[in-house]
């Protein structure tokens, strides 16, 4: 079976596995707050390495039609002040249930759009985190930045303060392309943020780019790659587009119509990844291309690359917590997110309470399952022990892998899977084979995005 076969055979809807099991099929019913303070509680005083944060700041002055995020859309920046307060409030309740100074090893700031608060209310929410924690010496920052609204003071203040990290959201030059999705942002302008980024001391920007967008074109798309060449990102995440309009009603801004046709899509994928390893960016895990010189290429050669709710990173850390609303907090035996609309979440925190709404306590098959899959997202492949781990829903698993090896996506053996060139493109499929609450419950409706 040639490659074009094989992805019109695994183009099905597919998580992206940044969590197992995935947030639809966490058990609500099995949660609650008590059991995510003590399973958190117990992992962090198993944690040496420390932990990390993740701050969520939805805000943003316009809507990207194809953003899945957890957004606002205002342009009164007064909003920016009170929100910090409220995060800050969040964080010391945290650090008062751990009942010690935690130990930082990480910290990212996502959104929404970072660079809507200005640089003095980023160092207001930074040093209030800072000075109620110990920093980790290997300790590591990043933020996420759009490239219009980001000036050298927000690059020299977030760099004073420990962050040496940057994510520039692109997704497409191509003006059809950019019009269609509400996010326009030039080549000069992307290029201005990372001169000034560089010459302060960054030490990596990362560009976002997606394929399969709306109108989207291969020679617009080629032309795309060419421009991210030159420039010479340290990191490249090259994202399938998800169509989720059930989720996000933005996107019902155009149709299924004028999305990349099956093959389209197939061809921009190609085109993209070819275009990168032909000017030596080495693939990284799923969709992530990098220079040899970064540390997360560094990582995946150690055997140390990670994976939680932020993405891909070389920092190794069981317990995440997610401040700020919608934010989805993980102690590796438990998950937490918080509620998700702006008001709620302040409020609740207002009144003295942690503002998580629904959450996920993993059994042994879930444990067992997500190490498994962590594994193959991280490091190609994994192996495993009987009778250690002789548990029926993961041997189920790899029964179902033998479809995947007779298509020579993996290599299998009685004691470890190893994932093959060709197999790297459908990781999501492989993981999904191991999936056993979704095949315990077959959604009767479409729940993620394709994997192509």
């Amino acid at each position: 079976m040639d490659s074009n076969q094989l992805a019109d055979k695994y183009r099905v809807a597919a998580p992206r596995y940044t969590s197992y099991p995935t947030v639809p099929y966490w058990d609500e019913n099995n949660f609650d707050e008590t059991q995510w303070r003590e399973r958190l509680i117990a992992s962090y005083r198993d944690s040496p390495e420390g932990l990390s944060v993740y701050v969520h700041l939805p805000f943003c002055e316009s809507l990207c039609t194809y953003c899945g995020c957890n957004t606002r859309i205002t342009k009164n920046h007064g909003v920016e002040r009170p929100y910090i307060a409220t995060v800050l409030k969040e964080w010391k309740l945290y650090v008062d249930l751990l009942g010690s100074r935690p130990v930082i090893k990480e910290i990212h700031l996502g959104g929404g759009t970072p660079t809507f608060f200005s640089p003095d209310n980023l160092e207001l929410l930074i040093d209030g985190i800072t000075q109620q924690a110990e920093l980790h010496k290997d300790a590591e920052f990043s933020f996420e930045a759009h490239p219009n609204n980001t000036t050298e003071e927000h690059l020299k203040t977030l760099y004073n303060l420990g962050f040496k990290r940057l994510s520039l959201g692109i997704q497409d030059f191509d003006p059809v392309v950019q019009l269609v999705i509400n996010r326009v942002q030039s080549v000069e302008a992307v290029e201005n943020v990372t001169h000034m980024a560089r010459e302060i001391g960054y030490s990596s920007v990362n560009y976002d780019l997606i394929y399969g967008l709306p109108l989207q074109s291969l020679n617009g798309l080629t032309t795309t790659l060419n421009a991210v060449i030159r420039l010479n990102p340290d990191r490249i995440a090259f994202y399938s587009y998800a169509h989720v309009p059930w989720v996000k009603p933005g996107q019902r801004r155009y149709t299924e119509a004028h999305l990349p046709s099956p093959d389209l899509k197939k061809q921009l994928y190609e085109t993209g990844r070819g275009l990168l390893v032909a000017a030596g960016y080495a693939e990284i895990g799923m969709d992530h291309f990098t220079l040899t010189t970064d540390s997360l290429y560094q990582a995946e050669m150690k055997g140390t690359l990670h994976r939680n709710f932020m993405g891909y990173t070389e920092q190794q850390s069981d317990v995440m917590i997610g401040l700020g609303v919608s934010s989805i907090s993980d102690c590796w035996t438990a998950f937490a997110q918080n509620v998700k609309t702006v008001e709620e979440y302040m409020r609740i925190v207002d009144a003295g309470r942690l503002p998580v709404f629904k959450g996920h306590i993993l059994n042994n098959t879930d444990l067992v399952i997500r190490k498994h899959i962590l594994n193959i997202m991280c490091r190609g492949g994994t192996s495993w022990f009987f009778p250690e781990e002789r548990d029926e829903n993961f041997i189920l698993g790899i029964q179902r892998m033998k479809s995947l090896a007779d298509d020579a996506l993996v290599v299998l053996t009685p004691y470890d899977l190893k994932v093959t060139p060709l197999g790297k493109r459908f990781l999501r499929n492989i993981c999904m084979a191991l999936d056993a609450r979704l095949w315990a419950h077959k959604p009767a409706t479409q729940l993620f995005s394709m994997a192509d």
